[in-house]
């Protein structure tokens, strides 16, 4: 299998988390190629107009005009250093978040912390003077926001985990996110303004999806409803069928019946956890047989 395929194939059966790495990677990938293509051809303007299509304006009348901007911004990076950082830190906070929670929570999660950092980044910034002169002018781009919203999230639903740091030792989740927050969005406020205002939107709704998770709420759940109801018009006839084989012998009905109530108690678990609105469209489909075969 070449390079290629297994990308392909890991994108594929990979997690969702995966799957966010592979999009911020590839995006990058493109505009760096744009601009190679860019400095060859001596059309400098080239990746500049890609990225001014695709990065979230601060004025409210450039935003009327490129209305996807406030989710394209959350995959878009300029620097490879800014993207490494923002990918590791997904990939760390996203492994724990995944450990107690459904994969499908990251990208509800993901999606609203840079939405709410885009919607904090455009207010702010139209709304006090200091800005007035590069209103007109600003633009946001990168995942910061997506990811402080995870970070925050994760720190807020498991405050007393422990993790073990290089050279530091072992240090609570809680003050890992807070130490982290008051890094990248509070000190040197004056440098990189407008993404550390982006930091505190993601960090906001961190906070919030945090706490309602711990109090049994899911406020993404309407939005995995409609990530379920886009994936499915290009997924016709692929739901799952549920059925269950005649056993031959005693041993095989057991097997068979343990298998099952392990995938149920595995359900339960995870709705106890996350709620109903937690189980994938599968899983709602097993719960839905089970309670259809006691009646």
């Amino acid at each position: 299998m070449g390079i290629w395929d297994e990308i392909k194939a890991s994108f594929r059966h990979g997690t969702s988390l995966t799957r966010l790495i592979y999009v911020n990677a590839a995006i990058f990938l493109i505009i760096k190629i744009l601009e190679m293509i860019s400095v060859l051809a001596s059309r400098p303007e080239l990746a500049a107009t890609v990225l001014s299509y695709l990065a979230v304006p601060a004025s409210v009348e450039a935003l009327a005009g490129k209305p996807w901007t406030p989710i394209t911004y959350m995959f878009l990076h300029q620097g490879f250093i800014h993207l490494l950082f923002n990918m590791l830190w997904l990939w760390w906070f996203g492994k724990i978040f995944m450990s107690y929670l459904d994969q499908r929570k990251v990208v509800s999660l993901y999606l609203m912390g840079g939405l709410a950092g885009a919607l904090l980044y455009i207010i702010i910034f139209n709304i006090f003077p200091a800005f007035a002169g590069a209103v007109n002018v600003s633009v946001a781009l990168g995942a910061s926001a997506s990811v402080m919203a995870l970070v925050i999230a994760t720190a807020v639903y498991l405050p007393e985990m422990e993790l073990h740091l290089l050279f530091f030792g072992r240090i609570r989740l809680k003050y890992l996110a807070l130490i982290t927050f008051l890094i990248t969005s509070v000190f040197d406020f004056s440098v990189n303004t407008g993404g550390k205002i982006a930091h505190i939107g993601g960090a906001l709704m961190g906070l919030a999806y945090g706490y309602g998770l711990k109090n049994g709420k899911d406020i993404g759940a309407w939005l995995n409803m409609f990530i379920d109801f886009f994936v499915t018009l290009f997924k016709p006839g692929k739901r799952m069928k549920v059925t269950y084989k005649k056993p031959k012998t005693d041993y095989d009905y057991n097997k068979i019946k343990a298998e099952r109530q392990k995938a149920i108690d595995h359900i339960l678990d995870k709705i106890s956890k996350g709620g109903y609105d937690s189980l994938t469209r599968e899983e709602k489909e097993i719960l839905f047989s089970e309670s259809q075969q006691k009646k």
